[in-house]
């Protein structure tokens, strides 16, 4: 654990939260930015499945939402998770993921990655190397389903499915799947 980490606390959002959990996805550059409305409600509708990490003055520098899938309750979809820029590089993000998924032990975790995406790209797949978890990817939702947005693309580009969960069981005798 490094300095930072050590002095920093990590807990459920309130609702006064939202507003710095907005400019926190805001000035990631990488996120998709919801309504500061949203980040309001996420913070009291889904507290139980999102973190924020504090710093040692109590103020938001990062933080996880998620929720659990409705037609699967045991997976727990990764919306956001995001590091204020003067706190990046201290994998912040790392022990967000860790400590949501102790807390909300899923079955199965998912989040979606635009392929352009490599921290995202690389903390998921780090937490599965980390936690001995099966990785795959598919493509969840093509660009063309999103309407147009600004930009230098002028479209979204394909938000790709990875899907955490444990790798199967084999059975020595039979070479079977469990």
């Amino acid at each position: 654990m490094t300095a930072a980490q050590a002095a920093m606390t990590v807990e459920s959002p309130s609702v006064e939260d939202g507003a710095a959990l907005w400019r926190i996805a805001r000035d990631s550059e990488s996120l998709d930015l919801n309504s500061p409305y949203s980040y309001l409600l996420w913070c009291r509708d889904f507290a139980a499945t999102s973190l924020v990490a504090r710093d040692a003055d109590g103020e938001p520098i990062a933080f996880v939402t998620g929720y659990l899938r409705p037609d699967r309750p045991g997976t727990l979809v990764v919306w956001q998770i995001a590091v204020d820029r003067a706190h990046r590089g201290r994998g912040l993000a790392g022990v967000l993921l860790d400590a949501l998924s102790a807390r909300v032990a899923p079955g199965a975790v998912e989040a979606t990655v635009t392929p352009d995406n490599t921290a995202s790209d690389r903390l998921f797949t780090a937490y599965a190397e980390r936690h001995g978890l099966r990785l795959e990817r598919e493509v969840l939702f093509d660009g063309s389903l999103f309407p147009e947005t600004p930009g230098p693309a002028g479209g979204h580009l394909p938000e790709v499915l990875y899907r955490i969960s444990p790798r199967p069981h084999h059975d020595q005798t039979t070479g079977e799947s469990l």
